[in-house]
């Protein structure tokens, strides 16, 4: 039985960009209708159902705040939700990004300034293939963008050394682009050997990583964990001792705690809830965590022990019972542990390690 053709809509004023969008599609072995405008656009939606849809921002030549594509995506969002759509325009922000992934469910957002053919087909294809997932999966936050850092005034490099790793080039950018605004140096990353290898060679103040990658297939729920590519990942960092954010479309509660008990991540954001605030005060406390972490590598490991318990508020006498010891080898410890930290108080050394437990 011959397969039916995959059916793409192009909505693009510009008929040079229109022409230029629809023979790659073509070529591409998608059927593909075209529209100039918003009443063509909605024209084609009713006349029959499309797997994709690339659709300009503005749709008026001579209206550069024109945003006729945004009820392009909401008519394709409600009359068409399996299709996915890709938001190409001229006038990117970060915002726009933000809202077109999360407020219009696009599967991800382009620029015309970066334009590159080979990158739009790789991007047309993830979008074709996420519709083979499950359905649950296909209703999470596919947040994307291709924009570049815009200079807020602090000098790169400045907060330290940050590692993101994540598959989706969209996602990629908005997570440098956010460190990079907090003045981190940004290392990207898209696979899990290209992630490993910068962390045999570089050394990092934190790590934003994703679970799946592209590498990795679409995992059911059966398997494994630790069959994640981002989960290795998450063992190196620990190993390292690299505060590690996870920002992350899986949500399962066991992944979640796994994530937390096994390889002691900082913090864990789920794209479909992401907010920009809470990731930027999230990285800046792992950054603030990673100050004290060379100091404290050097405490034995009975040190940490105590240190952890400590951080947890244990007395020293509860401390003392739960590690089967007296409560003035306890104190021993502590004054080691104050030495090392060069603080004086137990309150100095939780906050200088931001509660780092120090799980090893």
């Amino acid at each position: 039985m011959t397969a039916r053709p995959v059916r793409a809509l192009v909505v693009e004023d510009d008929s040079s960009w229109r022409q230029i969008l629809s023979e790659i599609l073509s070529d591409m072995d998608l059927l593909v209708d075209d529209a100039s405008n918003l009443e063509e656009a909605l024209h084609s939606l009713k006349a029959t159902s499309h797997r994709l849809a690339v659709v300009d921002l503005s749709l008026e030549k001579d209206d550069h705040l024109n945003s006729d594509g945004l009820r392009v995506l909401t008519a394709l969002r409600y009359s068409d939700p399996d299709c996915r759509t890709i938001l190409l325009t001229g006038f990117a922000t970060v915002e726009l990004a933000v809202s077109v992934l999360t407020d219009y469910g696009a599967f991800t957002f382009l620029r015309k300034e970066t334009f590159q053919r080979s990158q739009f087909r790789e991007t047309v294809q993830r979008a074709l293939a996420s519709l083979t997932t499950a359905e649950k999966e296909t209703e999470i936050l596919k947040a994307s963008s291709h924009l570049q850092r815009t200079n807020t005034g602090g000098e790169p490099g400045q907060g330290g050394k940050a590692l993101v790793v994540e598959d989706d080039a969209g996602w990629r950018n908005i997570l440098a682009e956010l460190l990079a605004d907090l003045g981190h140096e940004v290392r990207s990353c898209a696979s899990y050997g290209d992630a490993l290898g910068s962390l045999r060679r570089e050394k990092f103040l934190l790590a934003v990583i994703d679970l799946s990658l592209a590498e990795s297939p679409a995992w059911p729920r059966a398997h494994s964990m630790n069959q994640l590519e981002g989960f290795r990942l998450l063992a190196e960092t620990k190993s390292a001792h690299i505060p590690t954010v996870v920002v992350s479309g899986i949500v399962s509660m066991d992944e979640i705690q796994q994530a937390y008990k096994e390889y002691a991540i900082f913090a864990y954001l789920e794209k479909q809830a992401f907010d920009r605030a809470t990731f930027k005060r999230l990285v800046t406390e792992a950054a603030l965590s990673s100050s004290g972490i060379s100091e404290m590598a050097g405490l034995t490991p009975r040190q940490k022990e105590v240190f952890d318990l400590m951080a947890k508020g244990m007395t020293n006498k509860a401390i003392a019972q739960a590690l089967v010891v007296t409560p003035n080898t306890v104190k021993r410890h502590l004054k080691s542990i104050f030495e090392k930290l060069d603080v004086h108080t137990r309150s100095a050394a939780v906050s200088k390690a931001l509660s780092n437990s120090l799980d090893q």
